[in-house]
């Protein structure tokens, strides 16, 4: 690979690393399962980066390499390794601004894989219906069903809370 399609590559990674990390977060819940999804993606891009000139929309070509990729570790999660009987002690923080955040974001880690990628992709990160569908390879009416599903499964997670009613006003 030439030295300046390394730099345009390591330019393009750069400015894109933070809206990368939080999708990534969004659909895992985990900052170093997330880590972790970030690097394979951008890994997978370097592979291809000098094919990439036929892709026309980069950023979502590269949004759907790392929803693929998330969904794949999903469905093959039987070769995890658990070292430990339960995670480490994390320190407690007291930032009662995160509350909510954290309610909503415990209901969705229980919501199924591809359910929880269609939420974070429509409501988190603010994509159309059409946008979703081509970024997980499926039609717009599937996207639909899926996010009714996963809507309808927050507000059963979340029970009579008063978040329950506010995970769908917002579209």
């Amino acid at each position: 690979m030439p030295d300046a399609s390394d730099q345009e590559y390591v330019e393009y990674v750069t400015a894109r690393l933070p809206a990368l990390r939080r999708l990534a977060y969004g659909l895992c819940g985990d900052a170093d399962e997330a880590d972790d999804l970030v690097q394979e993606t951008v890994t997978r891009l370097y592979l291809r980066w000098t094919r990439i000139g036929e892709v026309e929309q980069l950023d979502a070509y590269v949004r759907t390499v790392l929803v693929r990729h998330f969904l794949d570790t999903r469905r093959r999660g039987w070769w995890r390794v658990h070292l430990f009987g339960g995670p480490p002690d994390v320190r407690s923080t007291v930032d009662r601004g995160v509350e909510e955040r954290t309610v909503l974001r415990d209901a969705l880690a229980k919501v199924p894989p591809r359910q929880r990628a269609v939420l974070v992709l429509r409501f988190l990160h603010d994509l159309p219906v059409e946008e979703v569908a081509r970024t997980l390879g499926c039609s717009a009416g599937t996207v639909k069903s899926q996010t009714s599903h996963g809507l309808a499964a927050m507000r059963r997670l979340l029970g009579d809370r008063e978040l329950a009613g506010r995970t769908g006003e917002e579209r």
